[in-house]
């Protein structure tokens, strides 16, 4: 599972998302973050639906391969909808388990609170997929830009995002040697009691932090030895700029928002 973790990740590629400018993505990201709850019915949640449809065609990606990529984040989403399923009460009582009763509403909640999460993983996904941390930290720095009026360190902390999403990963693929070794030498992480499960979580964090302190300190170093003073006086190799196809991207945007607002109940 930890091998087949792919947010923070890149592919590359020659697809209509991955030549979309990176603010017209972070923009489309934080836009569909807001107008996802505009979603309350079944109509606009299969509006929403057919969208990022859309956009997984449109990026060329496998529907498969993103599906087993974010088996980690289904759990939590299967889980977040057992929890609407049988603790929300309200509504007519459609089907009894013993004790337990699930209602119209529970079921209906855990359907939409699930598949808006779904949604929105996959939106996010689809981003770190599609753009490299290079242009997505132009592009949060760009789109951040009129801070640096108040004197916000706008590029160190771009900087720190996009690392930091870079690292995720790296952090899963070395969380899984470590897990390789540790049952190499009799460790064991899926079996017996729970109480035996959370102590062998314990030899699996100190190696994992002590590799991750190692790995920062030498990015820090590698960046102090190539002249790295922050964002001040920096200029531009890669120059962004909007095109045709953004613009689309934009009015697609705009559209889908009017349409939720439309068919919402």
């Amino acid at each position: 599972m930890m091998e087949k973790m792919i947010f923070g990740r890149y592919i590359p590629g020659e697809s209509v998302i991955h030549l979309l400018d990176p603010r017209t993505k972070l923009l489309f990201v934080f836009g569909f973050i807001a107008i996802v709850f505009l979603a309350n019915n079944t109509l606009t949640y299969s509006l929403l639906v057919l969208f990022v449809f859309l956009l997984i065609i449109l990026s060329k990606m496998n529907v498969k391969f993103l599906i087993n990529g974010l088996k980690p984040v289904l759990i939590l989403i299967i889980f977040t909808f057992f929890l609407q399923l049988f603790f929300n009460k309200e509504g007519d009582v459609i089907y009894s388990i013993g004790n337990v009763n699930i209602y119209e509403e529970g079921l209906r909640q855990a359907i939409f609170i699930s598949l808006r999460f779904f949604l929105l993983v996959f939106v996010t996904t689809l981003l770190t997929l599609t753009t490299t941390p290079i242009t997505l930290t132009d592009g949060l720095e760009s789109l951040m830009k009129p801070l640096k009026k108040i004197k916000f360190p706008v590029h160190e902390l771009a900087l720190m995002m996009s690392i930091s999403l870079r690292f995720i990963p790296t952090l899963m693929d070395e969380t899984d040697k470590i897990m390789k070794a540790q049952m190499a030498r009799g460790v064991e992480f899926s079996s017996g009691p729970i109480k035996d499960r959370l102590k062998s979580i314990v030899p699996l964090l100190i190696p994992l932090f002590v590799s991750s302190f190692k790995r920062a300190e030498e990015l820090a170093t590698a960046m102090e030895a190539r002249g790295y003073r922050g964002g001040e006086g920096r200029t531009k190799y890669r120059l962004l700029k909007w095109a045709r196809r953004d613009v689309f991207a934009g009015c697609a945007f705009i559209i889908l928002a009017i349409l939720l607002i439309l068919w919402r109940s």
